[in-house]
């Protein structure tokens, strides 16, 4: 096993839901010896479980955890000569198509790059190929399915297209290499919202001018009493939000 093979191992056993089910299971065990404060931690957790699987806490924590992202207005992209958009997972069994599709992230990126690419007229660069969480599974690169897609669905051709990176850092280092090679310094960086900082801050790092194009925002669509109850909504904001904190801390860490 490579050693980045053991990062979404070990981010599934930190972040919600199996990090505070982890701590419930601590202070069960710790009850067993000292009650009071197994108890305690167990019941902690609970809570922890719940608020870290409802909206509310999801829009709690992109205030504290975001910088205040706006999002891109299309007259911006007068000042870039590119449109990047980066891969966020494949559904690599789609028996309706017969071949892999696009994840719900990496399809939002796509349609909102299209949307940009039409909007501007910049050409469009795509950068994902197979996840470390995905490695070693019967599935096709993202950009692989992203190029099919592109142009069978929005009638579109990638000017660059990388299909071998497997994170956010091996996107900037391999896409930057193809960009500069064609005189490209400025680009509009299409990920979700939670992932923007991270994403820029690594194609900041390899020598790029970066427009933030932010999407798929962590924001309220239910009801108040909705939003703090728990939900696979809930949990898949606060999960992404606490993983991209992490990875910006160990980013500054290195």
């Amino acid at each position: 096993m490579l050693p980045g093979e053991l990062k979404p191992v070990l981010s599934a056993l930190v972040l919600p839901p199996a990090g505070p089910l982890l701590l419930v299971l601590l202070g069960v065990l710790l009850a067993t010896r000292r009650r009071g404060a197994g108890l305690a931690l167990a019941i902690m957790a609970l809570v922890l479980a719940w608020l870290l699987s409802t909206t509310g806490t999801a829009v709690l924590l992109s205030r504290w955890l975001l910088p205040d992202l706006q999002p891109l207005r299309p007259q911006q992209l007068q000042q870039v000569q590119a449109i990047v958009v980066l891969g966020g997972g494949v559904l690599p069994q789609a028996p309706e198509y017969g071949v892999a599709q696009p994840g719900p992230h990496t399809l939002s990126r796509l349609r909102y790059g299209a949307w940009l690419a039409r909007q501007s007229g910049k050409p469009l660069a795509f950068a994902g190929g197979i996840g470390w969480a995905a490695a070693g599974t019967d599935t096709e690169a993202e950009g692989t399915v992203a190029t099919r897609v592109l142009q069978d669905d929005y009638g579109l051709k990638l000017r660059w297209m990388d299909d071998r990176s497997r994170d956010t850092v091996e996107n900037a280092a391999r896409m930057g290499e193809q960009l500069r090679r064609d005189g490209i310094r400025q680009i509009a960086l299409v990920t979700d919202a939670t992932h923007i900082p991270r994403a820029a801050a690594a194609f900041r790092a390899v020598g790029f001018e970066v427009l933030p194009a932010p999407t798929g925002f962590v924001i309220a669509a239910e009801r108040p009493l909705l939003q703090w109850l728990p939900s696979t909504t809930g949990v898949a904001d606060c999960r992404a939000l606490l993983r991209e904190w992490l990875g910006r801390a160990v980013m500054r860490a290195g």
